[in-house]
């Protein structure tokens, strides 16, 4: 009996460690889609809070106000890219032809450096060396296929959250049910509190990225830099990424710019560390103060790791699934589990 015990217990044990990396060898080879699902949830997230504001201050019946809170941003986006269609697509135009000019403008003034030279030369003996496989009609595919695939997962994010804000309450009761009777009740309040958070957290960052925006593309006019509104867009849009965005968006800014001259250059870097300033120590303390305080340490951290696992959609869906996470750990770990109530524990609970 012993021996078929030990037998047993060590066949149960051997069995959950193969489900466990069958489980994380299938979200790896998923991440994506999961992520898309996410953005889903992120979005019906975002309608149920402005159907719940839009509710409070009419008082008109709470599926009418969800109907609203889903129909107005997107009214409001397809007008907002009616209005400006034309301007942006023919400065999308001018920026994928005046990009290339400026980044050989930029590596001819390094190249005046001896150390630059050097080493861009031991790049190109690299490259010499490697098979050379790139094929023009290849190269198209590619792009067109890309560019269909973000379409394609945006699409998707947005069906799901429509679906996910039409009938919340059976896809949450279905969560439930794969959770023991006696721990239900807790697991809603989990969720309720996860969502919670969520919701002040998307609010606080499309704020953000409205002013950071409007800023931008002010501060750009005012130093004459084409493209200004274009470029204004791509700041704003960035800036839903912490730590990366901000870099990535201030690079073609400052190449356009470089065009004209290194001083325009210059003042278009102080421009764009100026309006991050603003954007970091101004409105996002005063947007945030009932958000749950993230080191940096920590959501840089996880910005790299689910950027390894799931590439730029990871890089972007960081800081969100980082902000659930945290409300997960101290309410089923820290709350439950070693019986702690951090200070501030109950914000965001309702």
């Amino acid at each position: 009996m012993e021996s078929s015990s030990v037998a047993r217990i060590a066949l149960v044990n051997a069995t959950v460690y193969a489900l466990v990396v069958v489980l994380l060898l299938f979200i790896a080879a998923t991440a994506d889609v999961l992520l898309m699902l996410f953005g889903g949830i992120l979005l019906a997230i975002l309608f149920h809070k402005i159907a719940h504001w839009i509710h409070a201050g009419t008082r008109i019946n709470e599926r009418l106000a969800l109907a609203g809170a889903i129909l107005l941003p997107l009214l409001a986006l397809g007008l907002g890219a009616w209005a400006i269609a034309p301007d942006i697509g023919d400065q999308i135009g001018k920026l994928s032809e005046r990009l290339p000019r400026a980044a050989e403008r930029l590596r001819e003034q390094l190249m005046q450096y001896e150390l630059v030279a050097r080493v861009w030369e031991s790049t190109n003996q690299l490259r010499a060396l490697a098979p050379d496989d790139s094929d023009t009609a290849q190269y198209v595919a590619n792009f067109f296929s890309s560019t269909l695939g973000v379409f394609g997962n945006l699409l998707f994010a947005l069906v799901v959250g429509l679906f996910l804000s039409l009938q919340p309450a059976l896809y949450i009761k279905g969560l439930l049910l794969l959770v023991p009777s006696a721990r239900q009740e807790r697991a809603r309040q989990v969720l309720c509190a996860t969502g919670t958070m969520l919701g002040n957290w998307l609010l606080a960052k499309l704020a953000s990225m409205a002013l950071v925006g409007v800023l931008t593309t002010a501060g750009l006019m005012l130093l004459g830099i084409d493209l200004a509104l274009i470029l204004g867009l791509i700041a704003a849009l960035l800036s839903f990424i912490p730590n990366f965005g901000p870099i990535l968006s201030v690079i073609p800014a400052a190449l356009i710019a470089l065009v004209e001259g290194p001083e325009r250059a210059l003042y278009v870097l102080v421009l764009y560390a100026a309006v991050q300033a603003v954007e970091t120590y101004g409105l996002t303390p005063f947007l945030q103060q009932k958000l749950a305080d993230m080191p940096p340490a920590l959501l840089l951290t996880m910005q790299v790791l689910f950027g390894v696992v799931a590439g730029i959609a990871g890089v972007v869906f960081a800081t969100p699934l980082t902000v659930a996470a945290m409300v997960m750990i101290r309410m089923w770990y820290v709350e439950d589990i070693l019986h702690k109530r951090p200070a501030g524990a109950g914000e965001g609970a309702h």
